[in-house]
């Protein structure tokens, strides 16, 4: 592999912004400094105006393989993952058939060797009946446990308490949560059927799968936790109510002592609230739902406040015709990986976080959460997954896609920040405009 030289860029790591270049040599980061000279046969890349960031860790995908590829597989979504600057992805268990034993992760890794752009871990998922599974996991195979809490498809309901104090009591693993209260929104949804039948107004949906069922799931899974001292994550928060759960603080602080319960939210929960539902429907139709614009306005905070630890997409797609159908049978879920980092990157056009932080919630904390090693910060003898960022402006449009579903909820939006260059594994596979050479990513290791 030809050694590649980055000069005078702007980088961005570790709560830092400094000027400098960067050598890669056998894909990883080789040298980082000022002054750096090009030897011959480097491939060098001036960066002059650029912000270069580590590669964004997306600690929450569907990739929909296998089972579902008619409407995206491993190949189609980590090629948009790269295009949008994110290198790593840690993909969700409830395929078809679900990833609940050793085999089916096997299965995963099989099918992304070679097809994957990106980096890539799969979750064992819990369910009712494999508590021998998830308590015999090998760590080093996995991120970690999925648990829902909340409603899922399948067998991946989790909602038998014994089962549940089983998982949390005996996980080798960080247990990650999406936590629902699935009574509550049933009783819920059966209310407005009752009123419009199939047809409910999509603006019904925070409603329906309200901040109550999300905070009484929320406790639940933090009382387990703090009852078993069970590393927790909890995904994709999106009320304002559930962050006085949460302690404020570096995920890992001096003392390199690590928190351990942690909460996620995610980009959409950023862009939109309540009003977009007017103007995109089903598009934004998610689960948790995207709620209020004080919700919105208390997750950013949080974010820069350290109450909330990971930013994530839990990029979901499905095609526009399943996105067409009545509320009751339109699935819920958006494509956002190509244009997550550009979306959390108007939070710093806004003045509202800075690079840095982008940084840290995006690469830094997913890495230092899921022992991922080598990854996740601009550090010599690091894997070179590498982000290079150009502010100048540029409008979402569907052609430009590279989700199989071919849809985005960002279209039409003009972003202040484009992905000029992103590098996996130290090869370049995305140069502002296409993909470039051949899929570059690698099984994680985690460091346990």
């Amino acid at each position: 592999m030809p050694s590649t030289l980055i000069v005078n860029a702007r980088l961005v790591n570790e709560d830092r912004e400094f000027e400098g270049d960067l050598r890669i040599e056998k894909g990883r980061i080789a040298q980082i400094g000022k002054g750096l000279t090009a030897r011959p046969g480097d491939a060098v890349v001036d960066a002059t105006g650029r912000r270069l960031l580590p590669g964004m860790i997306d600690d929450q995908v569907h990739f929909r393989e296998p089972g579902l590829e008619y409407k995206a597989d491993i190949a189609t979504e980590s090629a948009a993952a790269v295009a949008g600057g994110l290198t790593t992805f840690m993909d969700m268990p409830n395929t078809n058939p679900p990833t609940l034993d050793a085999a089916a992760l096997e299965d995963k890794y099989r099918r992304a060797a070679g097809r994957a752009w990106g980096n890539h871990g799969f979750y064992l998922g819990a369910s009712n009946d494999n508590l021998d599974a998830v308590r015999t996991l090998d760590p080093r195979i996995a991120p970690g446990i999925k648990v829902f809490m909340g409603a899922s498809t399948g067998n991946m309901l989790v909602d038998d308490p014994a089962t549940l104090d089983g998982i949390f009591s005996g996980a080798p693993t960080p247990i990650i949560t999406h936590c629902e209260d699935t009574p509550m929104i049933d009783a819920e949804l059966a209310r407005y059927k009752a009123k419009y039948g199939d047809d409910i107004p999509a603006e019904c949906h925070p409603d329906i799968r309200s901040r109550q069922a999300c905070m009484k799931s929320t406790e639940l899974a933090i009382s387990l936790a703090k009852k078993h001292g069970t590393r927790l994550h909890v995904l994709h928060i999106s009320t304002a109510d559930e962050l006085a759960l949460f302690t404020p603080g570096p995920l890992v602080d001096g003392n390199g002592v690590r928190k351990r319960i942690t909460a996620e939210t995610c980009v959409h929960f950023l862009r939109f609230d309540r009003a977009d539902y007017a103007r995109l429907g089903h598009l934004i139709k998610c689960n948790p739902a995207i709620k209020d614009a004080s919700d919105r306005e208390a997750l950013v905070r949080a974010l820069a406040e350290d109450v909330i630890d990971v930013l994530a997409t839990d990029h979901a797609p499905h095609t526009l015709e399943e996105k067409a159908r009545p509320y009751t049978s339109a699935p819920s879920g958006l494509p956002l990986v190509q244009y997550a980092l550009n979306a959390a990157l108007e939070c710093v056009h806004e003045g509202k976080l800075t690079t840095a932080q982008v940084v840290r919630k995006f690469a830094h904390a997913p890495a230092q959460l899921f022992d991922v090693k080598e990854r996740g910060f601009l550090r010599e003898g690091y894997w070179a997954d590498l982000v290079l960022v150009d502010d100048t402006p540029f409008t979402v449009e569907r052609e430009d896609v590279l989700s199989k579903c071919g849809w985005s909820p960002f279209e039409g939006a003009t972003f202040h920040t484009r992905i000029a260059s992103t590098w996996v594994n130290g090869q370049l596979v995305w140069d502002g405009r296409m993909l470039v050479g051949t899929p570059a990513g690698k099984r994680l290791e985690f460091d346990r």
